[in-house]
């Protein structure tokens, strides 16, 4: 458990300044949690890489599997359509691309 509270701090995370919280993410629509997620610098939520995800298990490592087999980013409760995957190319990283007003984001204590 304690190791999911620790951030990140790759050169990702050295180029945004250094700066990073971690986020619950909602579905818009029913309000349901879908997933925990560490964004790195200032900044609107565009996307959501792969490697920043830490729950649940299933989105988990998503960066280590083929983009081709990676279904679109759906809230499990309502089934609605919040992203869709693809390759952020100016990084070449793996990334769920957020449709525009399809989540709400609040930052999460780590206590």
């Amino acid at each position: 458990m304690k190791n999911r509270l620790i951030f990140k701090k790759d050169s990702y995370w050295q180029a945004r300044g250094k700066y990073s919280r971690r986020l619950n993410i909602y579905c818009r629509k029913c309000n349901h949690l879908i997933c925990t997620y560490q964004k790195d610098g200032p900044g609107n939520l565009r996307r959501l890489y792969f490697d920043r995800i830490f729950s649940p298990k299933n989105l988990i490592d998503l960066h280590h599997k083929n983009l081709k087999r990676i279904i679109s980013f759906r809230c499990a409760h309502c089934k609605e359509i919040l992203g869709v995957p693809y390759i952020y190319a100016k990084e070449k990283r793996k990334a769920f691309r957020l449709f525009q007003d399809a989540v709400i984001k609040t930052v999460r204590k780590l206590n």
